[in-house]
């Protein structure tokens, strides 16, 4: 039997629920279980969190700091197909591998992440203070999910049918993390614009993680988010596409991408919290149109604008897509001149997805 384990603080998860829903529809029966049982569960999360939808830092979480800047430290735990967190130490920092691809996976999934926050922004970890990186693997049974808690990584196995673990793909994994660099920052409220603009942005340093860690420039990314999640089954290549939203996938079980590219295609919706994971689709676009315009390393530049942006103190948590658009192209302007070939980029970036900053 599928077995889905209430994690009451389970804040952003990867997962967005309109695949869930195509799955109750067209999955078998031990598929449609599995996604009826996570349904539950996650609306009672996303009414939590649009009903506090400002977090902040708790004091066992400040507490918890590594003090050398640019040092990172991680702890692996694995919850062994239970519901307990964090569950069992497995790996610690500097330790070798355990032998178990998701605790290997999520041990350097961290480390990736924090090393690009600490070498291209000199971000000491996801508060900006050192704070220690902990990741639960192996959470419930069959669980097709992973989520960011506030405090620390949740990975689930996956069903083998549809998901593969979620400790799989790399920018999954800083996509979650980044989530808690908007929380520190931003405090962007997950509904509507700003919501999709809080989805964008860990797709965004997700993307740029994994590209990082690769060395490719904009031109030779792929520009996917959760590569790999999918199974041989399923007709896809990844949960989203920056570069084309609405292409990543087009499957019997789990339906046709949804996601936009363009503001003549905005979705209207109550559900998802307001489209916060199809709407990102719109600055996602942008933002690959941008990097791809500017050239080269797509953190160098493009990214130094949306870091910037995402730390400006303009950026207000209702802030939508027009206010965050104009703010980009101000903070372009402010690095690189009216001029330059970075501003221009993203003027014309987010034009070709239908906002004309001012």
């Amino acid at each position: 039997m599928c077995k889905i384990i209430n994690h009451r603080h389970s804040i952003f998860c990867i997962l967005p629920p309109h695949i869930l829903h195509s799955i109750v529809n067209n999955g078998t029966p031990l598929q449609r279980e599995c996604a009826i049982k996570t349904l539950i569960s996650d609306n009672t999360f996303r009414a939590i969190r649009a009903a506090q939808p400002q977090v902040q830092k708790t004091k066992a979480v400040a507490a918890v700091t590594q003090l050398i800047e640019g040092q990172k430290n991680r702890t692996i735990y694995s919850s062994k197909s239970s519901q307990n967190l964090p569950g069992d130490v497995i790996r610690t920092e500097g330790s070798k591998a355990a032998g178990d691809p998701a605790v290997d996976e999520a041990y350097d999934g961290l480390g990736a992440t924090y090393d690009f926050f600490w070498d291209s922004y000199l971000r000491n970890s996801i508060d900006d203070e050192g704070l220690l990186l902990k990741a639960t693997v192996h959470f419930g049974r069959e669980y097709n999910n992973a989520f960011w808690n506030g405090e620390q990584m949740v990975f689930g196995d996956g069903d083998g049918e549809i998901f593969n673990r979620f400790t799989i793909s790399l920018d999954v994994i800083a996509h979650e993390l980044t989530h808690g660099v908007t929380e520190d920052e931003a405090q962007l409220y997950y509904f509507q614009q700003s919501g999709a603009l809080n989805e964008s942005m860990s797709d965004v340093f997700g993307s740029l993680v994994k590209q990082y860690r690769l060395n490719q420039t904009a031109e030779q990314a792929d520009w996917l988010i959760g590569a790999g999640l999918f199974t041989p089954s399923i007709k896809g290549t990844a949960l989203r596409s920056m570069k084309a939203p609405g292409t990543a996938y087009d499957d019997p079980v789990l339906g046709k991408d949804p996601q936009p590219g363009h503001m003549k295609n905005f979705v209207r919706t109550f559900e998802d919290n307001g489209g916060v994971h199809i709407n990102s689709g719109i600055p996602n676009r942008a933002f690959y149109l941008i990097a791809k315009a500017i050239g080269g390393y797509a953190w160098e530049k493009a990214g130094t604008i949306w870091y910037d942006t995402l730390r400006d103190s303009k950026l207000k948590p209702t802030t939508g897509f027009q206010k965050f658009a104009n703010l980009t192209y101000a903070n372009a302007i402010k690095h690189y001149g009216i001029t330059s070939i970075e501003a221009k980029g993203v003027k014309d970036g987010w034009s070709q997805v239908g906002i004309k900053v001012k």
